[in-house]
């Protein structure tokens, strides 16, 4: 493991729904031997729901709130020396706040997958509350694509392979 990993023990795996942040997150950790946590598992976990029936009862405002509370408390671990790789979900680094305290504590690594890999990924589902309107999905993917912008290393999915991510993650001077 290099010098700069050893000193960064917190990678943020961010992008757009569908593209493959929980599987490139899973397979990074397991390449680093360290500990792989998605966030959004972690918030259905904690709160008995899937994230669809938490938008659906409770509101998006509130299921960002029990995000950034998730999301702190991974920071607080690997502020502690626990490193780790998290998955995020697609809307949490939108969050000023969550960049914010994502910023001193990691790298954040954004996959950049195109609109219509994710697309075919993701199909139409009710499981995914903001994919839900096929108009408001693709403007949300343009949206998006501003806050992903200000990670600190930009990989481009080239590949279903998550392999061949891993491998561009690596690589990127950022990590060297």
């Amino acid at each position: 493991m290099n010098l700069k990993l050893k000193r960064t023990p917190g990678l943020y795996v961010v992008g757009f729904m569908g593209a493959g942040k929980t599987t490139v997150g899973r397979h990074l950790a397991h390449r680093l031997g360290w500990n792989f946590f998605d966030t959004d598992q972690e918030i259905e976990h904690a709160e008995g729901s899937s994230i669809a029936e938490i938008f659906d009862r409770r509101g998006e405002a509130e299921f960002r709130r029990i995000e950034n509370a998730i999301l702190r408390q991974h920071v607080q671990w690997i502020e502690r020396g626990r490193p780790a790789v998290l998955a995020l979900g697609g809307g949490a680094f939108a969050n000023s706040s969550n960049r914010q305290l994502l910023e001193p504590n990691g790298i954040s690594i954004w996959l950049d997958c195109p609109f219509e890999v994710v697309r075919r990924r993701v199909g139409p589902t009710l499981d995914r509350p903001l994919a839900r309107d096929p108009d408001r999905f693709a403007a949300l993917f343009e949206e998006r694509r501003e806050s992903y912008l200000l990670a600190h290393i930009h990989v481009i999915i080239e590949s279903d392979d998550p392999e061949i991510t891993v491998d561009a993650i690596l690589e990127h001077p950022v990590l060297r």
